[in-house]
């Protein structure tokens, strides 16, 4: 039997981005809300309630980047030069993130404040560039002769703005979600707060961002069933599995706020990220850029493919079972003497 590589290789980068906003969404979720902290004692407990997860979150990004460079170099060709600001954007924001994370341990009062508003800025800006990454891809990108042929700006429209304000307050989510699990006493109470607040501005964005994405974007329309701004209902319903999907994530956020419940707003927030991920690959598929080259006119060769995978095959497990060793040695929640200060 012969392995259909580049459709392995397709649902590996699906998979590792896909844990890569999950994971690396609920810390920077934090960080956009640093500034709402009551105090810095507070923020360090935040801190400690990301501390050992955040940098290896990230492993899931440089995977899903390198595996596209890798496996799928024409897609990378194309989708780098089109998006080429906002990814640069949110590299540098990470990157400010992650000194503003370290610098702001050793700070004094001072520096404490100036690395304080480094690592909510870089959440908040790396969040956003993000949104401006995935609008742009969405609304599709200008491609003639298998190069971009569009503009460095093509992906700052209204729709990518609305898609990162979407991406803002669902990270809030996460982030509010994890605070949750990981918190207790005041910190808990705002966090559960935040939640709350968080869904609201998710549900409303979310409908906006679906309703624009089905007009604006006719491929996607069609895909869903609607031609010409009228649905078909036949074609529509089998369909409604993916939004119900997100309207049971929201359920269990509101059933969770409502029961008190430590864990569920926070489960909730990952079944609406699936869901609209889920949304995403539907749309897509099997276009590796949106709305011209599928994923098999973008990837790499056979002999290439086989190697990398093989690579990735060996690595793999290590990477899994260092991020699950890692969230099972620091369960339970974090107190204001947890090792951050």
């Amino acid at each position: 039997m012969t392995l259909d590589l580049p459709f392995i290789w397709a649902g590996v980068i699906a998979v590792a981005v896909l844990l890569y906003v999950l994971l690396d969404g609920f810390d920077l979720g934090v960080g956009i809300l640093f500034p709402f902290a009551r105090s810095s004692a507070e923020r360090d407990v935040m801190m400690s309630a990301i501390a050992p997860y955040w940098d290896g979150n990230e492993t899931w990004l440089v995977l899903g980047g390198g595996g596209l460079f890798a496996a799928f170099p024409l897609a990378y060709a194309i989708l780098m030069p089109a998006l080429y600001l906002p990814v640069m954007l949110m590299l540098l924001s990470l990157i400010l993130r992650g000194v503003a994370f370290e610098f702001r341990l050793h700070g004094r009062a001072r520096g404490k404040r100036l690395w304080t508003a480094a690592f909510a800025g870089g959440s908040l800006t790396a969040t956003l560039a993000q949104g401006l990454v995935l609008g742009g891809f969405i609304q599709g990108v200008t491609v003639r002769n298998q190069a971009f042929a569009g503009g460095p700006f093509d992906w700052l429209t209204p729709y990518s703005l609305l898609t990162a304000a979407g991406l803002v307050t669902g990270y809030a989510l996460l982030g509010a979600g994890w605070l949750m699990l990981k918190t207790s006493d005041d910190l808990h109470g705002r966090a559960r707060l935040w939640s709350a607040i968080s869904a609201v501005a998710v549900a409303g964005l979310l409908a906006a961002d679906s309703l624009a994405t089905l007009l604006v974007h006719p491929a996607v329309g069609r895909r869903w069933g609607f031609a010409g701004g009228t649905p078909d209902l036949g074609s529509l319903a089998p369909l409604l599995a993916i939004p119900l999907l997100g309207g049971v994530g929201l359920g269990l956020v509101f059933f969770g706020l409502a029961r008190k419940s430590h864990a569920l707003p926070f489960v909730g927030a990952l079944v609406v990220f699936l869901s609209g991920y889920l949304g995403l690959g539907f749309s897509f598929f099997p276009d590796a850029v949106p709305y011209g080259v599928t994923f098999r006119e973008a990837a790499n060769s056979p002999g290439a493919l086989g190697l990398i995978l093989l690579g990735v095959a060996i690595l793999l497990p290590f990477i899994l079972g260092y991020t699950a060793f890692v969230y099972w040695l620091f369960r339970g929640k974090v107190t204001a003497d947890a090792g951050y200060h």
